[in-house]
């Protein structure tokens, strides 16, 4: 299953911080059991609990690639159902990998084609790429909102978990149940974007946001259409059982 989470503080050192990161990381053992990993620098750092299941002994995370001009690093939830096909695509462009794991798949995507990689993965996934060329961080959920994906703005920055208790874990996210936490907490309906805790919201099913020095920016990369339904019963149980 894993778990991931961060903070990015762009007025401060969070490599002071290490304790946080870890009692935020650990709070996620659940998620996790197989192995846990942090990366600090200076303004990012990354918290990972790895359930393993591709490439046990290579998929270990925080992963990162070192570039000319800062590390690209990763903290990844979920499984890429074509990634041996992206694989094969990016070793055409050059690409060399070190492992096995869909992990890296995503990583050197995101080196070759940047925020774009998130329309070309098939399937359930919650990722954050801290870019250090850029300084910049990118948060990506999957299209059907399988996997869970939190985030909490901050005045320099954000945090961001696959559950609450993972930001909360962190003393800059107060644990303040507001009116319309009470809403989503006796409604019995989740709606998307909202969380629970004031202040703390849901990145979206098929959305990525990137936060940098000007602040947080929320998109969708993809959105499911409505179509004229035409196929007779016969056509119609054909598609679905295909």
């Amino acid at each position: 299953m894993c778990g991931i989470t961060g903070w990015v503080a762009f007025d401060h050192d969070l490599r002071t911080e290490l304790p946080t990161v870890e009692a935020m990381t650990e709070t996620m053992a659940c998620r996790g059991p197989d192995g846990r990993g942090t990366h600090v620098e200076e303004h990012a750092a990354l918290g990972h609990r790895r359930l393993a299941i591709i490439d046990l002994p290579g998929g270990s995370q925080p992963m990162g690639v070192p570039t000319p001009h800062g590390t690209v690093s990763i903290v990844y939830a979920g499984e890429t159902y074509n990634f041996a096909e992206l694989r094969s695509e990016l070793a055409a462009r050059g690409h060399f990998f070190t492992t096995r794991s869909d992990t890296e798949v995503v990583l050197r995507g995101y080196l070759e084609w940047g925020e774009s990689v998130a329309e070309r993965l098939n399937g359930m996934y919650a990722f954050a790429v801290w870019d250090a060329r850029e300084h910049k961080l990118v948060m990506i959920r999957d299209r059907a909102g399988i996997k869970p994906f939190y985030y909490y703005e901050t005045d320099d920055g954000v945090l961001f978990g696959s559950e609450p208790k993972a930001i909360l874990a962190n003393p800059l996210a107060a644990p303040v149940v507001g009116l319309d936490g009470l809403r989503e907490i006796f409604s019995f309906a989740k709606t998307p974007g909202h969380a629970v805790w004031q202040g703390m919201k849901e990145l979206r099913p098929g959305h990525l946001a990137v936060v940098d020095r000007n602040g947080l920016r929320e998109q969708a990369y993809w959105r499911l259409e409505a179509v004229e339904h035409t196929d007779d019963q016969a056509a119609t149980v054909a598609h679905v059982r295909e």
